[in-house]
Order: C-alpha cells, then sequence, then structure tokens
C-alpha cells in the first residue's frame, strides 16, 4: 500500500465534450470506480450528448457501484479474491487476459 497520499494523473484532453459522443475503454470492469472517477473528470470538459462504456472483461461480480458496460469483450465470473490481468503485444510482447485464483 502507498505511504502517503495519492497522486493524481493529469487530465490530457485538448478539447470540449459538449453535445459530443463519448466512448470511455477500459480493460477490466470490477467495482466500478474507475468508471465513475473518469465521469467526474469529464464533467470539466463539458456535458457529453451520451457516454458510452467499453471494457475488455467484465467481471461482472462484486460492484461497489451500478455501472454497467455497453460493450464488452468477454465476461469472467470472478469472485472477489481473483485477479484479472490484461497484458497488451505492446508492452508484454502478447496479447492476453489471465486470471488467478489470487494476485500473483
Amino acid at each position: 500500500m502507498p505511504s502517503g497520499p495519492l497522486a493524481p494523473h493529469p487530465n490530457e484532453i485538448d478539447f470540449i465534450v459538449a453535445d459530443k459522443r463519448v466512448l470511455l475503454v477500459d480493460d477490466v470492469l470490477y467495482t466500478g470506480r474507475s468508471i465513475t472517477a473518469a465521469l467526474a473528470a469529464l464533467q470539466h470538459y463539458g456535458r457529453p450528448a451520451s457516454v458510452e462504456l467499453l471494457v475488455l472483461v467484465d467481471r461482472r461480480f462484486n460492484r461497489h457501484l451500478p455501472v454497467q458496460p455497453d460493450y464488452y469483450g468477454i465476461t469472467v465470473d470472478a469472485l472477489d479474491e481473483a485477479y484479472v490481468k490484461v497484458r497488451w503485444q505492446e508492452t508484454h510482447g502478447e496479447d492476453e487476459i489471465l486470471l488467478f485464483d489470487k494476485k500473483p
């Protein structure tokens, strides 16, 4: 766990989203907190006409917030102790989705 306060990452949106259709993309949808934070940050750039969510992996269980994807790659019935890891060709040399019984 971090020893001090968390530092926020800067937003890199250089346009206004007012009246536009926005598609948020996330690798794994688990508790819904990341998406809620993205929606809150998005409000600083105008009010979009609509926001849709695309996720590669929808964990389905253990949502803390009522967030559901509009589009998804796969659904995984992973319990709270399970861990889903997404590896990317550009950084890991291959594209794959791994499911562990506990965090590796």
